[in-house]
């Protein structure tokens, strides 16, 4: 299995994975923002994706999307296929997205929103922190991504102030004054159980609104 960064030698799998994403977003009954296979292969293209091999057979993929002139970075679109699932696949795709981002664009804050608790793990354990949807881009094509979702009449609905989706973000100057002021430090554990109640609550209070 090897994980690298995908170019345009790579466009014959964009077909395959946005099928992937698609039917990956119908078995968890969440919404997500669909993609095409053109707009796959720009992000090789432009050296802006990872993508996982086996052999030549297609196993997992990621890419970078940029906002605010690359002041704001998003790691989307992580998808594993379903023969390399519960492999620690996803973490290992996510890890090389997240070094590549922060090698490509340094000072830009790298942020998400998710629904999937497993994915609020990974990146809880890269340094990102949960944030409200205000501390994120406020750049209009960030949020007009959001209009295939399924969920994005509550995203309207809230005025971009909250959704089903967890906002979650690594902001690098953030992350630099912590180490300076607590150096010794040890990084506290992900509370899984908190964020599946945060993500409970905010079924609730929305379908609560929906009746």
């Amino acid at each position: 299995m090897k994980i690298i960064i995908a170019n345009k030698s790579h466009a014959h799998y964009a077909e395959i994975i946005c099928k992937n994403i698609e039917e990956s977003a119908k078995v968890r009954g969440t919404g997500i923002a669909r993609r095409t296979p053109e707009y796959v292969i720009n992000k090789m293209e432009k050296g802006n994706a990872v993508i996982a091999l086996d052999g030549e057979k297609f196993a997992g993929f990621c890419y970078i999307e940029t906002w605010s002139h690359d002041r704001y970075v998003a790691n989307s679109g992580l998808i594993v296929h379903p023969d390399y699932r519960n492999m620690g696949l996803a973490k290992d795709i996510k890890k090389v997205i997240f070094a590549h981002s922060r090698e490509k664009y340094p000072k830009a804050k790298i942020f998400g929103i998710t629904t999937g608790l497993a994915v609020m793990k990974i990146n809880y354990e890269l340094g990102y922190q949960p944030v409200t949807f205000s501390e994120l881009t406020d750049d209009e094509a960030f949020w007009k991504g959001c209009q295939t979702c399924k969920n994005y009449d509550i995203l309207t609905r809230t005025e971009r102030k909250m959704c089903l989706c967890t906002g979650m973000m690594y902001d690098p100057e953030r992350k630099q004054e912590k180490k300076t002021n607590n150096p010794g430090k040890k990084k506290s554990r992900f509370n899984s159980k908190a964020f599946k109640r945060l993500k409970h609550i905010k079924q609730t209070l929305f379908y609560k609104k929906e009746k």
